[in-house]
């Protein structure tokens, strides 16, 4: 029973880690709640390049609060590695799964995911404070 509790208590320590798992979580999350919308049919396939785009957003920001308030410093810091560091896994497996080119719009995608993790972790930072 105690191996089951620890394995359940895994935490990982690592701010940058940390904040990747908790976007990759949201990115779940998001991208379950968006299938289910298509599987209904409240949600047409040209509206999913928008949303799916959200969903990204989301995640970030969440991965990057996540960073910063682990760090408990450098906020601005951790949450840009965090952003950039997802932006680039998730180009790498859009690129090995989809089978297509490098192309510039896609690697300009990189910067406003860095910026958002940024912002994510500086409100994560001021979250230790009160």
């Amino acid at each position: 029973m105690n191996f089951i509790r620890r394995i359940a208590s895994i935490r990982i320590s690592h701010p940058t880690l940390s904040g990747l798992w908790y976007a990759f979580l949201w990115m779940m999350i998001g991208a379950l709640a968006l299938s289910l919308l298509l599987q209904f049919d409240m949600l047409e396939e040209q509206e999913l390049n928008l949303y799916t785009y959200i969903v990204h957003s989301i995640a970030i920001l969440f991965g990057g609060l996540v960073s910063g308030k682990r760090a408990q410093m450098k906020g601005l810091y951790q949450g840009s590695i965090t952003g950039l560091i997802y932006g680039i896994l998730v180009f790498v497996i859009s690129f090995l799964a989809l089978d297509s080119s490098i192309q510039w719009a896609t690697l300009a995608w990189l910067l406003p995911a860095l910026a958002i993790g940024a912002i994510g972790g500086v409100f994560g930072v001021n979250l230790n404070r009160r």
